[in-house]
């Protein structure tokens, strides 16, 4: 399982006194508010920064850290992501699982057929649909429902599925 989960992108500066704008990669932008630090991944380190402030415009996050105060301080964390530990994630309901804990799970339909791994998962606005490489290499796509997804073990690594007609040629 991962320990640490993308929340933003730096995308740029924001001003002369060292704020940077950030792309949110989170579903909720206002769990920004709540940050006290995070960890910048610099490609070669984790640089753990502490959240002076943050602000909304659109739909990116102006964010000011403390200690880093000038624009030349910021200018080099341009297209860094900015990462949380699993402990500072936002809490999980029951039923809800972090994306990255099911990347790479295996799919097996209820009569027991394992049909591949999942790769991606596609966040639309009526559910979330999964989308699974299958062990020939095709793709098969499945909406993320309770009458498809029966029952989801990230301990094992398993999710298993009931195949609705039509999605399966």
């Amino acid at each position: 399982m991962e320990d640490l989960f993308q929340v933003g992108i730096i995308t740029g500066t924001h001003g002369l006194k060292g704020e940077v704008k950030v792309f949110p990669t989170t579903d909720d932008k206002n769990r920004f508010l709540e940050l006290e630090d995070v960890l910048l991944d610099t490609g070669n380190e984790l640089k753990k920064l502490k959240v002076e402030y943050c602000k909304f415009f659109k739909k990116f996050v102006f964010v000011k850290f403390e200690g880093l105060d000038d624009i030349n301080e910021v200018e080099q964390f341009k297209r860094c992501p900015l990462m949380v530990t699993r402990e500072n994630a936002v809490p999980l309901d029951e039923d809800e699982y972090y994306v990255a804990d099911l990347i790479g799970l295996t799919i097996v339909d209820d009569s027991g057929v394992t049909i591949g791994k999942l790769e991606n998962v596609i966040e639309t606005g009526a559910n979330d649909v999964y989308e699974v490489l299958t062990q020939d290499g095709g793709r098969v796509l499945l909406p993320a429902i309770k009458d498809c997804i029966l029952d989801v073990d990230t301990e094992e690594g398993v999710i298993l599925v009931h195949l609705l007609k039509g999605l399966v040629d």
